[in-house]
Formats: C-alpha cells, sequence, structure tokens
C-alpha cells in the first residue's frame, strides 16, 4: 500500500491518497483534499502561512489522514470477511462431501443424476 501526501499550489491543495493493489486485480485509491489557507502574498503554500493558518492546516491534516485510515481499514476489512465467507463456503462443501463418502464407504453409488 502507498501512501502520499501532496500539494498542488497552484489549485491550492493537498491531497492525502492511499493506493492498495492485492493479489488479484482488486485495487482502490482513496484520496482526500486538504485546502490550504490563502497567505497574505499572491502565492498559497505552507511557505507564505501565517502560524495559526500553519495549525489550523496541521489539525485538518491529521483529520484528514485518520479519515483515510478509517477508509482503508473498512475497505480491507470488508475484503477480509468476503474471503473469509468464501473460504467457509469452500470448507462446507468440502464436509458435505466427507460425509457422503463416509455414508456410503464400502458401497457402490450410482449417480441419480439423470
Amino acid at each position: 500500500m502507498a501512501d502520499n501526501i501532496t500539494t498542488d499550489n497552484s489549485q491550492g491543495v493537498a491531497t492525502v491518497s492511499a493506493s492498495y493493489k492485492g493479489p488479484s486485480d482488486d485495487s482502490f485509491v482513496v484520496n482526500r483534499e486538504i485546502p490550504i489557507p490563502a497567505a497574505s502574498s499572491q502565492t498559497p503554500g505552507i511557505e507564505t502561512m501565517s502560524l495559526a493558518d500553519k495549525t489550523n492546516f496541521l489539525k485538518d491534516l491529521r483529520t484528514s489522514v485518520a479519515a483515510v485510515q478509517d477508509q482503508v481499514n473498512k475497505e480491507l476489512t470488508q475484503r477480509m470477511e468476503a474471503d473469509k465467507a468464501r473460504e467457509a463456503g469452500t470448507a462446507a462443501a468440502a464436509t458435505v462431501n466427507e460425509a457422503e463418502e463416509e455414508q456410503n464407504y464400502g458401497e457402490e453409488v450410482v449417480n441419480e443424476d439423470a
């Protein structure tokens, strides 16, 4: 999983981004934009912000990182539960087959599918 925090001063936003690529082709990306406060100069950016603006930006950044992490955790938990359900279904099918084999042990079984 890759985590990134990028800034685009022309847009006046910073982006917190996390991406996931699983073993199969199931991937997702979570993005969260944080507005960068306009500074006293014409160029928005961290370097020209006041202390109060920097403090607010840091607060917003922490909130955004936590929100991205929460979304990633939800996505991964959902995938983990789907994997467990799939494995449980496979295990249940195998158990049924073993029970049938035990019941019919030593007997010739004719399929009644026809």
